[in-house]
């Protein structure tokens, strides 16, 4: 922890002793060194000779401003310490996002201006240093009345022993401790910098429960920082915080009525002007940002100025090679590995640098320490307990692969948090010991399994990247690399922990992450066998598209599951692009897979170039689909494509058909229906809308065809006028239909003397449906008439809310108080009353009743006379 400040001139101080400041005259560049501390720079910044700084920080002795030290705009020295490269590119850039943080606002006043502000955002995208920045705005008396600045590094937090509040915030200068405490007692306000909330290491819990008011007692030092920002120290100071989005839960269960400020690094604009600034020639580095822009991953990283610049470097060094970008932007891993090769590629012909086996491996392991314990800065003390020396980081410390930490002399940290996922899941590559040969308590890294661990992932968001990688790690291609530039044996231990199945039933440990993420992880691998193997046992896959990224890992991945049966797909809107030469050629190829029989898509934005390929591929030879479900997908004609699709297909049985608007999907069945090769034995279509004409030419192809038993038409606005139609087609005497559904199709008590005849005529029919139509009492009489017909052969009858009163239960005792075919009548949500209960209980038990099943019985009658019910059912 580092502490900045600047003393009230307002303020009674006592004389200064020794190593003790009273006044700004009295000792004014010892305050500046505090100052310059906070910024990352030192005295060594400063002009050799007379130990004062130069236009770094000017304090003008004797000369007041607002009641504070005044101080000269620090320009270009802050700018070249935190960006050593573009250095006046990037100060734009942080200007441009310091308007965000709202006590920054000249339009906001006092009684306004929250006391509470959370920069949240990716790692390396700015954070840490818009919090600085606004520590130097300080100096230049741009944040209104703060008397009081301190800057408190969360990560250097975590190295610090027990102490008190007071230790804390003078840790830099002890012997100004009792000059702060009074400041911080008699000034009106202060302002408090923690930077890396995230990186804070602490037992689940302890911030919440453990809390502290006192500032000279020794607690931990993260139990004194969430006493601050739960206001138990210095309740009126002004809080800048600092999180990744991982930790920003725990963080608003701290702090009171936070402004929460997303810090989202570098624009669109910013990172071409970045990659036109690295290049060259302007072409290439276009050409270079479109294959990024490939991939989400990447492109989300390269919001970090770090990343941007590391992808800069490695693609300008591809293509200066001739090669072309898009290959090494076609996984993350492949690019990582590149740059990282790239740094310590052999000279043409010469031999792998074995020397750097060693260094490497101490790289990879000090990685995989940090990325279990969360932990992204290391000192000297952390290296000691895993045996790693500092000259074995040597070399990476000279290609800028970690970096020496600015602010905590002697710590280690790597330049990018993605890059330290990367070497991470490169341990488990390079030396993965099996359970017997695992280390001791020098290490806290866990199994290969661990990271594919649903719990472990939940506390730890540093894993699911780090787990790409790794299986992107694990191809043929990947190892030759590492070996031809560093001479390292990978091993094949971690492939096979993570292909492990304990019975042939049981799908891999990769698995439990969810279907989703386990095409992402297999479709940075690239290798086409390692897929077959991780699928060999799935048979059933239900996916959500959300993003293009989605499309291709699934059409990669899709087409080496050998034993795939069942798929359900539901695809977002702008996935599907509608130009061929907008998809990639992974996605374009999908594939057919030989064991696929059911295909469900539902609720999807699937596009005319989507719909043709899919239409191709159902109406190939090779297709064996049986059932197929189309819910609820876009456009409106890809209904009727699918169904031409379909027509002459030899395996497809089932065919169900949502369609949420108008469409004439009608005619198209048609051609399924009457086409001579049709095996189709199952058709549910509805909700549909469709004229009557429409209606007329699908009930005319039910007499052309012989497989079709079950129809379903539910929630389709058929009406009496169609259900009249229907009936001719039913009573036809090769139509083979079984089991009719007719739910909610508008129906009233005029059709029902059509659906009597066919009962009567229609002798195939065996289910009937009419659930959700108005057919009152009137409707169930005239269905009665058919029903005691001997040559009526239903067996199911549903009228569930059906407008039934106890005059249509009196109607319908009579069909059951003689021989017929019933067994299954449902009467649910009907007001059937007593009189209406009494009538079927007489039916019940007159001797040739067949009825077998009641479902959903709901009568609106007193309890007794359901007890009445259940005594004549002692047969069931």
């Amino acid at each position: 922890a580092k502490a900045a400040f600047s003393l009230s001139w307002g303020l009674d101080m006592p004389d200064a002793g020794a190593g003790r400041l009273a006044s700004p005259e009295a000792s004014p560049w010892l305050a500046a060194g505090c100052l310059l501390c906070v910024l990352g720079l030192s005295y060594q910044d400063t002009k050799e000779g007379d130990g004062k700084p130069n236009v770094l920080l000017n304090i003008p002795t004797g000369e007041e401003e607002g009641g504070r030290i005044a101080t000269d705009k620090p320009t270009s020295p802050w700018k070249s310490r935190f960006w050593p490269d573009d250095s006046d590119y990037f100060y734009d850039v942080t200007q441009r996002s310091q308007k965000l943080i709202p006590f920054l606002s000249p339009h906001m006043g006092p009684e306004s201006r929250p006391h509470t502000v959370v920069l949240h955002g990716a790692a390396g995208v700015g954070k840490t240093t818009l919090a600085k920045r606004c520590l130097l705005d300080w100096t230049e008396f741009r944040l209104g009345p703060l008397h009081c600045a301190f800057y408190l590094s969360c990560r250097e937090l975590n190295h610090m022993a027990p102490c008190t509040f007071a230790e804390l915030i003078s840790k830099d200068c002890p012997e100004l401790q009792e000059d702060v405490l009074e400041v911080l007692a008699q000034a009106e306000s202060a302002l408090f910098v923690v930077d890396g909330f995230d990186e804070l290491r602490v037992p689940a819990g302890a911030l919440t429960h453990d809390t502290c008011s006192d500032w000279k007692q020794q607690k931990p030092a993260p139990i004194l920082l969430s006493s601050l920002l739960k206001r138990k120290m210095v309740a009126k100071a002004t809080l800048l915080v600092t999180t990744r989005p991982g930790a920003l839960r725990e963080l608003l269960l701290l702090v009171e009525q936070p402004r929460l400020v997303e810090v989202e690094g570098f624009s669109e604009s910013d990172r071409e002007a970045c990659f036109l600034r690295h290049f060259e020639d302007q072409d290439q580095a276009r050409q270079a940002l479109d294959a990024v822009r490939c991939n989400p991953v990447l492109l989300r990283l390269s919001s970090a100025p770090a990343v941007c610049q590391l992808l800069c470097t490695c693609l300008r060094l591809q293509m200066q090679r001739g090669e072309d970008p898009s290959l090494a932007c076609q996984t993350t891993t492949s690019l990582f590995l590149r740059f990282l090769c790239s740094q310590f590629t052999p000279a043409p012909g010469g031999h792998p640098q074995c020397h750097l086996r060693e260094p490497l491996e101490a790289l990879c392991l000090l990685a995989a320490q940090g990325l279990w314990t969360q932990l992204s800065l290391f000192d000297r003390e952390d290296l000691g307990r895993l045996g790693v020396e500092e000259a074995d980081l040597q070399p990476f410390l000279d290609r800028c692969v970690l970096q020496r930490d600015r602010d905590c002399a002697g710590c280690f940290s790597f330049v990018h948090v993605s890059v330290q996922q990367f070497l991470a899941a490169m341990f488990y590559v390079l030396r993965c010991p099996g359970e017997d040969e695992w280390p001791g308590s020098g290490w806290d890294i866990r199994g290969v399994q661990e990271l594919f661990s649903r719990e472990a992932r939940a506390g730890n968001p540093l894993l699911a990247q780090a787990g790409r990688f790794l299986w992107g790690l694990l191809s043929a291609a990947r190892a030759w690399e590492l070996e031809t530039t560093f001479g390292c044996q990978t091993s094949s231990e971690a492939k096979q922990e993570l292909l492990k199945r304990t019975s042939e039933q049981e799908q891999p440990v990769l698995w439990a992450v969810g279907l989703r993420e386990v095409f992402h992880c297999l479709y940075e691998s690239q290798e086409e066998e390692l897929v077959s193997d991780a699928t060999a046992s799935l048979q059933e896959a239900s996916l959500h598209l959300m993003t293009s990224r989605d499309l291709v890992h699934c059409s990669f991945c899709l087409r080496h599951c050998g034993d795939l049966q069942r798929l359900s797909l539901q695809v977002a809107k702008g996935v599907l692009p509608e130009e061929e030469a907008a998809l990639e050629p992974d996605a374009q190829d999908g594939g057919s897979s030989k064991s696929l029989v059911l295909l469900d898509i539902s609720q999807s934005f699937l596009g005319s170039l989507s719909v043709r390929t899919l239409c191709d591929q159902m109406a190939s030879a090779t297709c064996c689909l049986q059932k197929v479900v189309l819910k609820d997908i876009s456009p409106a004609g890809a209904y009727q494509n699918f169904c031409l699709a379909f027509r002459g297909h030899k395996t497809l049985t089932q065919l169900i058909l949502q369609v949420s608007e108008q469409n004439d999907v009608l005619p198209s069945l048609c051609e399924v229906l009457s086409h001579p090769k049709c095996k189709l034995q199952c058709l549910r279509l509805g909700p549909c809308s469709a004229p009557t004409q429409q209606w007329a030419g699908l009930f005319l192809a039910l007499q052309a065809n012989h497989s079709l038993t079950c129809l379903d038409l539910s929630d389709s606005e058929l009406q009496d006028g169609g259900a009249k139609l229907l009936c001719a087609g039913l009573r036809h005497p090769k139509c083979p239909v079984q089991r009719l559904s007719l739910e909610n199709c508008h129906l009233t008590e005029a059709c029902c003397s059509d659906l009597s005849a066919t009962l009567i005529v229609g002798q195939r029919l065996t289910h009937l449906c009419l659930a959700k139509n108005d057919l009152g009492d009137g409707g169930v009489k005239t269905l009665c008439e058919g029903l005691r017909y001997p040559e009526c052969r239903l067996q199911a009858l549903v009228l569930w809310r059906c407008s039934i009163t106890s005059e249509g239960c009196v109607h319908l005792s009579t069909v059951l108080s003689q021989e017929s075919s019933l067994t299954h009548l449902d009467l649910g949500l009907n007001h059937i009353g007593v009189v209406g209960l009494r009538a079927l209980c007489g039916a019940l038990k007159a001797p040739p009743c067949g009825l077998q099943f009641q479902s959903s019985l709901k009568p609106c009658c007193p309890l007794p006379c359901i007890w009445n019910l259940v005594a004549y059912l002692p047969k069931w």
